[in-house]
C-alpha cells in the first residue's frame, strides 16, 4: 500500500512539474518576489494580486526549476487564493514543518483539506536538499506579500 501512495504522490508532483497550474503573471498583479536556489538552479518569481483587506485574489508564478520547485508552487499558488496573509503564513508554518518530517498532528480544521493536498510533497523530508526546492515558491510568497523583492529560502 505504501508504495502505491508513493507513486501517486509522484504522478502529481510530476503532472504539476509537466503541466503547472498558474504558470503566469495574474493581470492586476501588484506584488512579486523573485526566489533562487543556488543549490540546484531553481528561480521562480511569485505574483500575487493583494485586495485591500489583505487576502489573496490571485497568484501566480514562472521561472524554472526542478520538478519539485515547479509541483509546490503550482499547489501552493492554488490553495493561497482567498486566503489572508495570515492564514498563508500559518499553511506556510505547517507545510513547512511537514516537508522537515515535524509534527502536523495538530492541524487547524480550516486548513485540513489544504494539508491533504500537500501531503504529495511530504517525501522530501527524506532528502533534506529539497525541502529548499519544496519551500522555494512560499518564501517567495511571503516576500511577496510583505513587500520584499527577493525571498530567502534560508
Amino acid at each position: 500500500m505504501e508504495d502505491d501512495l508513493r507513486e501517486l504522490y509522484q504522478e502529481v508532483i510530476l503532472d504539476h512539474g509537466k503541466n503547472p497550474r498558474n504558470f503566469a503573471r495574474p493581470q492586476n498583479a501588484n506584488y512579486e518576489a523573485n526566489g533562487n536556489n543556488p543549490l540546484c538552479g531553481d528561480k521562480l518569481t511569485i505574483f500575487v494580486k493583494l485586495g485591500a483587506d489583505n487576502i489573496i485574489e490571485d497568484a501566480g508564478f514562472d521561472g524554472r526549476g526542478c520538478a519539485i520547485s515547479i509541483a509546490s508552487a503550482s499547489m501552493m499558488t492554488d490553495i493561497v487564493k482567498g486566503r489572508s496573509i495570515e492564514q498563508v503564513d500559518i499553511l506556510f508554518g505547517i507545510f513547512h514543518r511537514m516537508c522537515t518530517g515535524e509534527d502536523i498532528s495538530e492541524v487547524p480544521s480550516e486548513f485540513e483539506d489544504d494539508i491533504d493536498k500537500l501531503m504529495v510533497m511530504s517525501g522530501v523530508k527524506q532528502f533534506p536538499m529539497r525541502v529548499k526546492c519544496a519551500t522555494l515558491g512560499w518564501h517567495a510568497m511571503q516576500a511577496a506579500v510583505r513587500g520584499d523583492e527577493i525571498a530567502s529560502s534560508e
